[in-house]
Order: C-alpha cells, then structure tokens, then sequence
C-alpha cells in the first residue's frame, strides 16, 4: 500500500473523519416543463423538501461517499433508518476495503442526532464498547463528510438553500416514478431557514467549505418524498492541504419503517483521549 493510500486509510478511519454516480436524466420530456407547477417552478418545492420527510415519519437509508484527491478515490458506504420527526438516525458504516481485498476496520455504528454524532467500533484506541461523540457544530465540515455519510434530514434541509434549479423530467427509481430536479444549493441561505441543530451544522460547512454553493441531483415521489439525492462538495483537508471533492449519495425507502433508536448513556460515552493517525 502506498504512503498517500495509507494516510487516505487512516483518515476515513479516524473521522470516518475526513469524511450511484447520479442517475442520467432519462425518462419522459415532451413537455415536461409544463407538466405542472411543480414543473414550472421547482425551488419552492425543493425548499420544503425536509418537510415533506417530517410529515412521512421514518424511512429506511443507504448512504455512499465517494471522496477523491490526488488521484486517490476512496467510498464509504452506509445502511440504516432515520426517523424525521424525532431527527434520529441509526447507520453501519462500511470503510473501503485495502487494496488486497480485505476489511482493516469493523463496520462503523453511527447514531445522528440533533448537533450531535455518536460512533462505536471507532477504533484510534477507543474501547470496542464505548461510545464516542462529536459536536457536529463544531465540525468544519458540520457532518456533511466527517462520518462517511450525510445526515439524511441535513441532506434535505439543506435543500431550504435552493437558488437555482431546473426540471429535467420523469424517471423510475426502484420502481417507483419520480421527478429529476438538478440545481445549486447555498448552505449559508439554507442554515438561515433551517430548525435548530441543523442550523448550526450547514452554518459550519458553509464556512469550512471552498464553496457555499452545492450542486445536487434529487428525486422526488409524487408525494414530495426524497428518494435519492447527490450533494457535491468541496473542501480544504489532509496534510497537503489540498481540495477534496465528495459526492455524497443518499437513497430513502420503506417510508413507516420501525426505528428504534436510543442514545448511548453518558457512561457509555469515552472521554479519554483519541489516538493520532
């Protein structure tokens, strides 16, 4: 393994912390753009887009990060449920395998909540049954990148930050019709708008990005619903210092799924120091 792959290893590992391609915009297009309001105007539609999941309760995620610098490309997969009205989440994070095919790290458990990311199995010298927690405001990135996955309900709150977007038609995703929307997102317009915890996380990224602007795909049921979205993101990191681009996936499905999800109690939580990679 190189030196660059090794440090690259070591940075998923350790946040997954430096931390599907967007579908092609087939389906119908004749006279897609006066389909109907929802065609005609679409950014206050996607503005209200967190909303929507609020209203639908719970769902089922897959998550995939793809990250790339210096001609080093790494992906971070994740699966789990989110709850929207309680904005808790559950996800087992995948880390990339080496380069001889094997797994140097378990899958990494992630609880999201409000300001703040619990990991377990985190590794850096923290005991297997304990718990670490991260103040996702403090975050440079706000948990956009930092856990290898997006926060779902920050995913479509981020959405409130819409400028620009366009209509690109119909299409099928998994069997259910959706409509493709490709646009621009600012995280500072978006964290203005956005509910508490959420707000402080986009403010962050908004300052620690290259960019506040925020390119996206998503994909929206009949019921407003997000069933894939992809952010690309820019920002400053690793010992170079150099950008690092990101294209965060996040698919939602089996709307009512049952979520249970509870926070590690405070003796469950390490607060020894963290090993150095």
């Amino acid at each position: 393994m190189t030196q660059q792959q090794r440090r690259w290893r070591g940075a998923v590992a350790a946040g997954v912390a430096v931390c599907l391609g967007c579908l092609g915009a087939s389906g119908c297009s004749g006279g897609a753009a006066a389909e109907d309001a929802r065609s005609a105007d679409p950014v206050p539609l996607l503005r209200q887009a967190g909303r929507n999941l609020v209203e639908a309760g719970t769902s089922r995620a897959t998550t995939s990060m793809e990250m790339a610098t210096g001609g080093t490309r790494v992906t971070i997969r994740g699966q789990g449920v989110y709850d929207y009205g309680r904005r808790l989440g559950r996800l087992k994070v995948t880390l990339p395998q080496d380069p001889a095919g094997t797994n140097e790290h378990r899958p990494i458990i992630e609880l999201l909540a409000p300001g703040a990311l619990f990991m377990k199995n985190r590794g850096a010298g923290v005991p297997a049954d304990k718990w670490v927690r991260v103040d996702t405001a403090g975050l440079s990135d706000g948990n956009l990148v930092t856990g290898g996955a997006t926060d779902p309900f920050t995913a479509a709150e981020l959405l409130r930050g819409t400028r620009t977007a366009a209509y690109l038609g119909r299409t099928e995703l998994a069997g259910t019709e959706v409509r493709h929307y490709r646009g621009t997102a600012d995280l500072t317009l978006a964290a203005k708008g956005a509910p508490q915890g959420v707000r402080e996380s986009l403010a962050a990224a908004a300052k620690g990005f290259a960019s506040a602007e925020v390119p996206f795909d998503v994909y929206l049921d009949e019921q407003g619903r997000i069933r894939k979205i992809r952010h690309r993101f820019d920002f400053v990191g690793g010992a170079d210092k150099g950008t690092v681009a990101v294209a965060s996936t996040t698919l939602l499905y089996g709307f009512g799924a049952p979520v249970d999800v509870r926070l590690p109690a405070s003796e469950d939580i390490y607060a020894g120091r963290i090993a150095e990679h």
